[in-house]
């Protein structure tokens, strides 16, 4: 990144609102960074005439809102929209511009559905997961086995259900993981789809989908230890919230009190 660095431009009194990431944009640095982050996120839900209203009406940018709004219905890379905002402000020294053109031109001549899982695995890192599932959802829907290969479908279902983990849909990403491991016979799918069935089966549904599997009895019980230690650290950290809660009205009783003793 360019010595620029410090905010010398205007900050926005409404800010430019990105709904994928669910973050506001207020200064044209902290767009520029968003920009030079987040190259997969950058489309037509960011790279539009609301962008360039923005830049206008609330930074007073009209030379760049127009250059980048007279490019929108011919631009043939998302490289033309956003090099110049770059530009604007001398955000990037030419090595880190020379790394941006060619971040844009990498992605660009990727397969549709590779760009939209790389645009979906960013969207889990911000903790999008809705989002993020959508587009797996959208891939999984329009794929042609013979396009990209079995293996990286399944590794669009294993992280769909990397992100239905990290929502608590248990049963959903178990799914997930059960379509990928008959799509490949992933050993480490099998196993990770075995350890979800105790988070959302109850214990006799769980012993019957096992027998189903024929999964031997040591594998059986190593998942129900590794049940208990989830189990334990779910209650202990329970515990915890609950001291913790505890122990702030405690204090909030007693700070009133003392405020109110002090008014006396």
């Amino acid at each position: 990144m360019a010595a620029y660095q410090l905010c010398r431009a205007k900050a926005a009194e409404h800010p430019f609102y990105i709904e994928s990431i669910d973050a506001n944009i207020y200064t044209i640095e902290e767009l520029c960074f968003y920009f030079q982050e987040n190259i997969s996120l950058l489309d037509e839900s960011i790279l539009n005439t609301k962008l360039c209203d923005w830049l206008a009406e609330e930074l007073g940018m009209s030379k760049l809102a127009f250059q980048i709004k007279e490019k929108l219905p011919e631009a043939e890379s998302i490289a033309e929209l956003v090099l110049p905002v770059f530009r604007e402000i001398a955000y990037l020294n030419a090595a880190e511009y020379r790394s941006i053109q060619e971040q844009i031109t990498r992605l660009e001549v990727q397969p549709e559905d590779i760009r939209r899982k790389i645009k979906a695995d960013s969207l889990v890192e911000y903790g999008m997961f809705s989002g993020a599932i959508t587009i797996y959802r959208q891939i999984l829907g329009q794929k042609s086995q013979g396009k990209l290969g079995l293996q990286f479908y399944a590794t669009v279902l294993n992280n769909m259900a990397g992100a239905y983990g990290r929502m608590f849909l248990f049963e959903e990403a178990a799914n997930c993981l059960w379509q990928s491991y008959e799509l490949v016979r992933s050993n480490a799918v099998y196993r990770s789809y075995l350890a979800l069935l105790p988070l959302y089966l109850n214990e006799e549904d769980c012993k019957k989908r096992l027998e189903e599997l024929r999964v031997p009895k040591e594998q059986w019980e190593k998942i129900e230890a590794e049940k208990r230690q989830v189990t334990e650290k779910l209650d202990q950290k329970a515990t915890f919230e609950n001291a913790t809660q505890e122990t702030l009205l405690k204090f909030l009783n007693e700070e009133k009190r003392k405020y109110h003793k002090s008014r006396r």
